[in-house]
């Protein structure tokens, strides 16, 4: 197979069980990631079967009354595309065993449910009509399915009686309809551009590529669907075309054999990925805008999460959030789609990020703070001309005088470095974006 570039990433040409086609993923750059499921009901975190320790029975009660009726797959879109967002990503089953699409190797679905319907069919139509791509989650866990064996997270793993009900469960059958499950997505739903399996914990009274058989599954995949994006959460060397930090930042580039690694760090609004109703923990729209600069700025995506309420609609909260995207990104989306870490020896001031649009030539320096009358930037090529981006206006460019190159030492500035020159007064965006047009 040929080596496949995306946005200046070298993926390797020889892989194992083959590789998925990220040169669209790595221009995107920022996707929408949606978990909905039951858990949307209590209301109270997406793990609540595994916290509180629910049986399936005492479970039953949110798949009887399960019934979004509120539920507008195109307002969903809608919003994620005027936030910038280019892909979606959706939990087709979460851990908890549900399912969202018709699936006829089980009963535990969506159209089984008071709502009666297919929920995920009209969702892929609905994100494919606003162009967005299309990505499935799929749970390798599943505490309801009846082959599933007790371990160590799972919600009865203290409950000694069922552990010992549960011993003859086997796992290889519960494998066979994880397989199963999956070419159904791959299959019904036309093309789809990421897969994103979750999550194996290997070792004792855990698992991993054995128990899920994932040789056979990635081999299934790729028979199906080639070019699809899969994520790296099988416990198979090889596999994983896509890093993915949970939850954190990564400190810098990620570099593996002198090349750029394809990454993707997924977070939410707040600390659950599920509808959570009484959650305090929002995050601030300035610091959401910072998490997709400081994403972009070190080569990776941000997968930024949802989680609709039990009745179809996202929470009040959720869509102030993407609003605040789509008012920052409708003026400095350039500063992001199509844009990488920039080009190494140029020294990112402080306070600030840096991207880099290698097809357009184009440098953006990302304001966290606004600093005081000048900036500072050592190592930039030649610039042709300069503009705060949300507005157009330009930026004065200039080398430093004789006056600053004698002090530039003490001050810990290259006599060669570039002097920007800004407003006093900050402009009335969230965080400003300098665009610097290389000669």
């Amino acid at each position: 197979m040929a080596t496949k570039k995306a946005a200046g990433v070298a993926q390797p040409a020889a892989a194992p069980f083959g590789q998925g086609d990220t040169s669209w993923f790595t221009q995107a750059r920022f996707g929408m990631f949606i978990h909905w499921g039951l858990y949307s009901m209590p209301a109270r975190h997406e793990w609540i079967r595994n916290w509180e320790n629910i049986t399936n029975e005492g479970y039953q009660k949110y798949f009887d009354y399960f019934n979004p009726d509120l539920y507008n797959p195109k307002e969903w879109a809608r919003l994620a595309r005027e936030a910038g967002m280019k892909y979606f990503v959706i939990t087709t089953k979460h851990h908890e065993g549900f399912c969202l699409w018709d699936s006829k190797h089980t009963d535990y679905k969506a159209t089984q449910t008071t709502c009666g319907k297919d929920l995920l069919r009209p969702l892929v139509e609905a994100f494919r009509a606003e162009g967005i791509r299309v990505g499935f989650y799929y749970s390798l866990i599943d505490w309801h399915h009846p082959e599933f064996p007790i371990d160590k997270i799972h919600p009865q793993r203290g409950d000694k009686e069922a552990r010992e009900k549960a011993k003859h469960r086997d796992v290889r059958k519960y494998a066979a309809y994880m397989r199963d499950q999956v070419k159904e997505l791959l299959t019904q739903f036309g093309k789809i551009d990421i897969l994103w399996f979750d999550f194996s914990y290997p070792g004792e009274d855990g698992k991993g590529r054995n128990d899920w058989e994932s040789e056979k599954l990635i081999k299934m995949v790729r028979k199906l669907q080639p070019d699809v994006i899969v994520d790296d959460r099988l416990d198979l060397p090889g596999v994983g075309d896509v890093v993915t930090p949970e939850q954190f930042q990564p400190g810098k580039q990620l570099i593996k054999n002198g090349q750029p690694v394809v990454w993707e760090a997924c977070q939410t609004f707040s600390g659950s990925w599920g509808y959570n109703r009484d959650e305090e923990s929002w995050r601030s729209p300035e610091e959401l805008i910072r998490t997709l600069v400081d994403c972009v700025a070190k080569g990776g995506n941000l997968l930024m999460n949802v989680g609709p309420t039990s009745r179809g609609l996202f929470d009040y909260r959720a869509v102030a959030r993407l609003q605040a995207y789509a008012e920052w990104m409708r003026y400095h989306s350039r500063a992001i789609h199509g844009c990488t870490a920039a080009p190494e020896g140029i020294k990112c001031p402080p306070d600030c990020r840096l991207t880099y649009n290698p097809q357009t030539r184009r440098i953006y320096l990302h304001l966290f703070a606004w600093p005081y009358k000048t900036v500072y930037i050592e190592g930039m090529p030649p610039v042709a001309y300069a503009q705060l981006l949300h507005d157009g206006s330009e930026v004065a460019l200039r080398g430093l005088d004789d006056w600053q190159k004698e002090r530039a030492e003490i001050c810990g500035i290259s006599s060669t470095a570039l002097a920007i020159t800004l407003p006093q007064k900050p402009p009335q965006t969230v965080i400003p974006v300098v665009e610097f047009m290389l000669k």
